[in-house]
């Protein structure tokens, strides 16, 4: 099993823990990932792209002029996509850009970023992330002591609020709730800050 040392707020360790093989130790191809960050990032797209055909462009139906005579070509309408102003051909609508993306491959990705955390020592865990208040500066003070200064995943219970409304005004922090976690966000934070209770919430999830 691997095993990870525990901290608390000070950065001293006061503990260790086993972590299950089977998650923090998961080897699977990295295209496993892109494949999971691809679907990730296509089912924020809101897709409410739009614009109007013919139909539902403002403009009279009469004929503009006769049809033979005038020495032009013939025309029936202003809406015409030949016209400047007029409806657009095949131009884009509303639709999802969400793809089908089965869950254990979901849960396989994110199990494959958390082993590389894990191996290259980008993974801290913390056995109580509980602040004193929710003032941003106490929180500033924690990440000074644990020596992080890069882009960091905050990752604990929901009801945390002093450590939500702490972390909310970085630019370098966020932070999700343990079932929140999700392979993009752990890609695009260099760190992984986690409580114990979390990790081990995590962990059994990932399991399944």
């Amino acid at each position: 099993m691997a095993e990870v040392e525990v901290r608390n707020l000070k950065n001293e360790v006061v503990g260790k823990m086993d972590l299950e093989d089977s998650v923090f130790a998961y080897n699977a191809s990295q295209t496993l990932v892109w494949e999971a960050v691809n679907a990730f990032r296509a089912a924020r797209r809101k897709g409410t792209h739009s614009t109007k055909t013919r139909a539902q462009v403002r403009g009279g139906g009469h004929k503009l002029w006769r049809q033979k005579g005038t020495g032009r070509a013939r025309m029936g309408t202003i809406r015409s996509p030949l016209w400047r102003k007029g409806g657009i051909t095949f131009g884009p609508r509303p639709r999802s850009y969400a793809q089908s993306f089965p869950k254990k491959k979901r849960r396989g990705a994110v199990k494959v970023v958390l082993s590389d955390k894990l191996q290259h020592g980008l993974l801290t865990v913390i056995d109580d992330l509980t602040l004193p208040s929710h003032k941003t500066r106490e929180f500033l003070d924690v990440l000074k002591d644990l020596e992080l200064e890069s882009k960091t995943l905050v990752v604990d219970d929901r009801e945390n609020r002093n450590l939500y409304l702490g972390a909310r005004n970085l630019q370098r922090v966020k932070m999700v709730p343990t079932l929140g976690v999700n392979v993009f966000d752990l890609l695009n934070h260099e760190h992984l800050l986690i409580s114990k209770r979390s990790l081990l919430e995590l962990q059994e999830v990932l399991q399944r």
